[in-house]
């Protein structure tokens, strides 16, 4: 699998929700944008479930790591699932899949990892970006560190067990570290 970047621009992460409801619709863009505020694997965000949402706040168990995952919702993410329950309230997954609607006896199901995939991809193409599904994972980490300089509290949203693994995963090298060196005078 190809190495994917945490978007370091936020008048890039703008544009990316911006050319993904453009090209491939709001449901494409509310996964990058609730992806993006909830940090979690792909594979997680596509299996919410509406029964997973109380309130403020998500509760599932990770597939990967089979770790359970409690996440307060900031006000954009809860704004972006109530919005999709107000217009599917049908629907069992927040981001459920439209083949069903017509096709008997099928149930239902999310959206697939490969189709948002292939979104990401291309809408990454558009913009000079290697995006995929991680990115979203990844430009939260990458921010939160950025706004925070607390790799501690980032490794724990990311659910990460060492630094190194984390700084790696949200796209810190050795450049950014000797730039804060040169930039910042005591």
């Amino acid at each position: 699998m190809a190495e994917v970047q945490a978007v370091k621009d936020l008048d890039t992460v703008k544009l990316i929700s911006y050319l993904l409801k453009r090209t491939y619709g709001q449901q494409i863009a509310d996964v990058w944008d609730v992806g993006l505020n909830l940090a979690l694997r792909i594979s997680d965000l596509l299996s919410i479930k509406f029964e997973n949402i109380n309130d403020e706040r998500l509760t599932l168990v990770e597939g990967k790591t089979s770790k359970q995952a409690t996440i307060k919702l900031n006000d954009k993410a809860r704004s972006i699932i109530a919005r999709i329950k107000d217009e599917h309230p049908e629907h069992i997954y927040l981001f459920q899949s439209y083949r069903n609607q017509w096709s008997k006896g099928l149930d239902e199901a999310p959206i697939s990892r490969r189709y948002v995939s292939r979104a990401f991809a291309a809408i990454g193409e558009e913009v000079g970006i290697k995006l995929g599904t991680h990115s979203m994972r990844k430009t939260r980490g990458y921010h939160l560190y950025k706004n925070t300089n607390d790799i501690a509290r980032v490794m724990k949203m990311l659910r990460h067990s060492s630094e190194a693994v984390t700084l790696r995963y949200i796209g810190i090298t050795q450049e950014d570290v000797d730039r804060d060196f040169v930039e910042l005078e005591l």
